[in-house]
């Protein structure tokens, strides 16, 4: 999850102060936050080493540390207490210019700003392109069996992995196009990203199955190139579901073909269908009575 930066930009007479922390951050073990914020002098009159920036978070105030990276640059890390998703926070900053006959420090302060701490987020999809009925995985957190992964609004078959760790197969939608992943389910669905679905083809041998109920043939796919990790799934539809047993069709990862057993069941006339690249294609079945 990218969240955007939340910038204010309050301008005193010689100092100006940017916020650079994000309004939502990812969960973390250590609930350990980093608030990060610009206090830039504007005029070469402020005196060096004068600049104090403090946050006020939860109605404390706290000290902030001068970045190693950028000298206007100032970090407070913040430990979110025990049962909290959010914080409220503003930035003070004191300093001096040269010669001034006060001796009390100019000080200037920003609006109030919100964090609020994502338990459910996507970190990346491992794959934005692959073949209808490749195994691609989405890592994140907060992820349930209930979530299902979206192509625009066609659902893929979604395995639960864990709680940081999902699985979908690139459904038969149509390929050579780019479609907007999500994940939906416990009342907040999540942006993956853009994803294009390849096209690819394949074989089925034989072209045509006569079986008796209860008997058995080979049926066999072979695609042009050896299925990625995870395996390849071909989306294998008919017209005769009570005349036909057979399991789903994977390719192994790593392989280039898969023989699967079709068992005739009750007797009927129909067809096995499947897509591909090369279009919609079938399989002719015949089930007779034993």
């Amino acid at each position: 999850m990218t969240a955007a930066l939340v910038l204010l930009i309050l301008t005193g007479c010689n100092l100006t102060i940017t916020n650079l922390t994000p309004d939502t951050v990812p969960q973390n073990p250590s609930q350990i936050y980093t608030i990060t914020a610009s206090f830039h002098p504007e005029s070469s009159q402020i005196e060096s080493g004068s600049v104090q920036p403090r946050i006020v978070i939860d109605g404390q105030m706290y000290k902030m540390t001068q970045s190693t990276l950028r000298s206007d640059v100032w970090e407070f890390d913040y430990q979110i207490p025990a049962g909290r998703a959010a914080a409220t926070y503003y930035f003070l900053c004191s300093y001096r210019v040269e010669h001034q006959s006060s001796p009390t420090p100019n000080e200037i302060n920003s609006g109030i700003f919100n964090m609020k701490i994502a338990g459910r987020y996507v970190i990346r999809s491992e794959a934005t392109r692959a073949p209808v009925g490749s195994r691609v995985s989405v890592l994140g957190a907060g992820f349930t069996p209930s979530d299902v992964v979206y192509f625009d609004q066609s659902p893929a078959r979604t395995v639960f992995e864990s709680p940081s760790s999902l699985s979908y197969f690139v459904p038969s939608v149509e390929p050579g196009r780019n479609y907007r992943l999500t994940v939906n389910g416990s009342g907040l669905n999540l942006d993956v990203g853009s994803f294009r679905v390849d096209a690819i083809s394949f074989q089925v041998t034989p072209s045509s199955l006569v079986l008796r109920a209860g008997e058995q043939q080979a049926l066999t796919f072979t695609i042009p190139t050896a299925a990625p990790g995870g395996g390849m799934l071909i989306d294998v539809t008919t017209d005769i579901p009570a005349s036909i047993v057979m399991p789903e069709v994977l390719v192994p990862a790593g392989q280039t073909s898969v023989t699967i057993a079709v068992q005739g069941g009750k007797p009927g006339t129909g067809s096995l269908f499947f897509k591909s690249s090369a279009g919609e294609s079938s399989v002719a079945v015949t089930v007779t009575a034993k």
